[in-house]
């Protein structure tokens, strides 16, 4: 009797044996198939975020490709945060705000960078579409289908371009200013614009920027002469 009692004993345990065995094949294949999956899903987030950034980059080229002698743009797209790339989708465009950096001497490269440090220093909300330095180049920080933090109101309907100056009069230099009209006629024709939807902060808010064109209203009027005479010589799209 000891001995069926004993045979009926191992019987069992060779049984749970076998189930300990099938449990840990199991859960071995569940821990493989998830890794699969996730291995999977990071290679589709990357192909994904190449061809945004490529779609991105397709739309700096056609400003090149459309406007003559405009200067070469690179685009550094700030991190998405919420103090200066909320991500927000900007639905359609408006107008064309211009904006002057307020800080002489300093580069498109550092009102750039500044812009994304508000990530970590979350020290206000800040941004802008554009930046042109002092040479003349274009950095474009924000996706022209994003709204950029530079209007207060009207960034939900307006791109936003941040002109640095040399001097505290705030008075864009030559080759800031030839480039600004070059971007502002691109973005009228792409847009579909008229040249009274090219504005200034202060029309916004009251905002003493662009301080010169603010200062000097002759200026500014001439200078949205510039724009129409630039679109008009080159056959930019109205």
């Amino acid at each position: 009797m000891e001995n069926f009692e004993r045979i009926n004993e191992l019987k069992k345990e060779r049984l749970r044996a076998r189930r300990r065995e099938r449990r840990k094949k199991l859960l071995w294949h569940v821990a493989l198939c998830s890794a699969v999956v996730m291995i999977f899903l990071s290679i589709a987030a990357i192909f994904l975020k190449a061809e945004a950034n490529e779609k991105e980059a397709s739309k700096v080229g056609e400003l090149t490709q459309r406007v003559e002698e405009v200067p070469e743009i690179s685009a550094q797209f700030l991190t998405v945060n919420a103090y200066s790339r909320p991500g927000t989708k900007l639905e359609e465009v408006k107008g064309i705000v211009v904006h002057y950096t307020g800080n002489p001497g300093t580069t498109a490269q550092q009102n750039r960078n500044y812009f994304e440090g508000l990530a970590e220093s979350k020290i206000t909300k800040a941004s802008s579409h554009y930046i042109i330095g002092l040479s003349g180049e274009i950095i474009q920080c924000i996706p022209l289908d994003e709204i950029a933090y530079a209007s207060n109101e009207r960034n939900v309907d307006t791109i936003a371009i941040e002109c640095c100056i040399d001097n505290d009069a705030g008075k864009f230099n030559e080759k800031t200013y030839d480039s600004l009209v070059r971007l502002v006629a691109w973005l009228v024709g792409e847009y579909d614009l008229k040249i009274d939807d090219i504005i200034r902060h202060y029309d916004v808010t009251g905002k003493m920027c662009p301080k010169y064109f603010v200062e000097h209203e002759s200026a500014w009027e001439d200078f949205k002469l510039d724009v129409k005479k630039y679109i008009d010589e080159n056959g930019v799209k109205k």
